[in-house]
């Protein structure tokens, strides 16, 4: 356990190290795509890795908005590219948010709440990667939240990684080429993220009252 502890100080420390130097460097106070964008063209060449730890670090920590990054991806980097580079942020954001989940709560949770399938080592692989594609399909659904919840739970690595990008693809590119300051209330993001969290509690359980159900054998809740 402690070697977990530490492993995650370390991450924890790196983001901090992360953030004093996009201050360092003058990022803006305003997270508005124009004067994000304005400020990463003008870093030169460490415009896209800058804008990819920015992508990183407001996945992990999550009030940091994740829309208004990837609108700053495609106007300081163009559609494509900046869509490359904020996908790519995110996803090493998320996986780093759901090995921190696994590593320090997976155990507790799965003491915790014994007999839910969805954190049973033998859980339905089907069921959770469906779910993480379609909140990741969605931007309402806090990213940063669904990526912890998903550490928590029996999902392989794999899964969430492959599902975890091809649901946010269309909306990061989408966003890219809009390139412009579409927010959503952080209040509304949580709430969303906590109600799909619900319904992954919710619905194994009432799956396991009607052995029989179609939708259970489908999902390999049964």
């Amino acid at each position: 356990m402690a070697l977990r502890i530490a492993v995650v100080g370390v991450v924890l420390a790196a983001l901090l190290g992360a953030w004093w130097l996009l201050q360092i460097l003058g990022m803006p106070a305003s997270l508005a795509p124009e004067a994000l964008s304005a400020w990463l063209t003008s870093q030169g060449r460490v415009g896209p890795l800058l804008l990819m730890l920015l992508m990183i670090i407001a996945v992990i920590v999550g009030p940091i908005p994740t829309l208004p990054v990837s609108a700053t991806a495609g106007l300081a980097f163009g559609v494509f590219t900046g869509t490359a580079i904020a996908a790519s942020g995110a996803l090493i954001g998320a996986m780093a948010a759901f090995w921190i989940a696994r590593l320090l709560g997976r155990e507790a949770i799965c003491r915790r709440f014994p007999d839910n399938p969805v954190l049973a080592r033998d859980g339905s692989q089907r069921f959770l990667t469906i779910t993480i594609l379609v909140t990741r399909l969605i931007p309402v659904f806090s990213f940063a939240l669904i990526s912890y919840a998903a550490g928590v739970t029996s999902i392989h690595a794999w899964r969430f990684a492959l599902a975890t990008l091809i649901g946010m693809l269309p909306m990061t590119f989408v966003f890219a080429g809009l390139g412009h300051g579409f927010t959503m209330h952080p209040a509304l993001t949580v709430l969303a993220g906590a109600t799909i969290l619900a319904v992954m509690v919710w619905l194994p359980w009432m799956i396991s009252r009607n052995p029989d159900s179609r939708l259970g054998h489908w999902l390999g809740l049964r």
